[in-house]
């Protein structure tokens, strides 16, 4: 697909778009990009276009794109006038998710929401890199090489980071019946590699 848009096909190029717009709007949303999400979104995929010379042939393109996003995100929350709230990186990424059908149960969905704010929450409170590692790896359903490619690290830096991260939301988050709950709600990774 890549060869395609560097002969000048356009509409390869709109293929790679129509493929990417979703993860990449729930990545800016989930990085804090806020209602901006969208205008970081198109300046991300402007920029991977302009810089399709440096992409690397045999590279996947998702996390390439998405390491774009995040840099493009980091600059709009620095350059923002005001803070983002947690309520509203909390309605932006909802915004990018599916909406819970009407025929879910009311307590699941209102158990959802709680769990969704809690974990936004514990989320704000991780150092960057951190927050990076579990929001790309759990948020973004990215798998370890896609994770390592997005944020430039090795494997292992991946997978050390990605320990402590979910350590320190174990703590972070509120105890469920059954102990520390992970990200969205089920048993964070233990034993094991539990990584992939």
């Amino acid at each position: 697909m890549i060869a395609r848009v560097r002969a000048g096909e356009a509409e390869a190029y709109a293929e790679l778009v129509r493929a990417f717009t979703g993860i990449a709007l729930r990545a800016a949303a989930a990085l804090g990009a806020g209602s901006d999400a969208e205008d970081v979104v198109q300046q991300a995929f402007f920029k991977a276009y302009c810089s399709l010379g440096r992409f690397r042939d045999g590279s996947a393109f998702k996390p390439w794109l998405l390491s774009i996003v995040a840099n493009e995100t980091r600059n709009t929350v620095r350059s923002a006038v005001r803070q983002r709230s947690l309520v509203g990186r909390e309605a932006a990424l909802a915004e990018a998710e599916p909406l819970i059908p009407e025929s879910a149960d009311p307590a699941v969905a209102a158990l959802e929401g709680e769990r969704r704010t809690a974990l936004l929450a514990a989320l704000d409170r991780l150092s960057e890199e951190h927050r990076l590692v579990v929001t790309y790896r759990y948020l973004l359903e990215m798998d370890e090489t896609e994770t390592a490619q997005a944020l430039g690290w090795p494997r292992g830096t991946v997978k050390s980071r990605l320990n402590r991260a979910l350590r320190k939301l174990g703590r972070l988050l509120p105890q469920g019946p059954d102990g520390p709950q992970g990200p969205e709600g089920r048993e964070g990774p233990r034993g094991g590699d539990g990584h992939e």
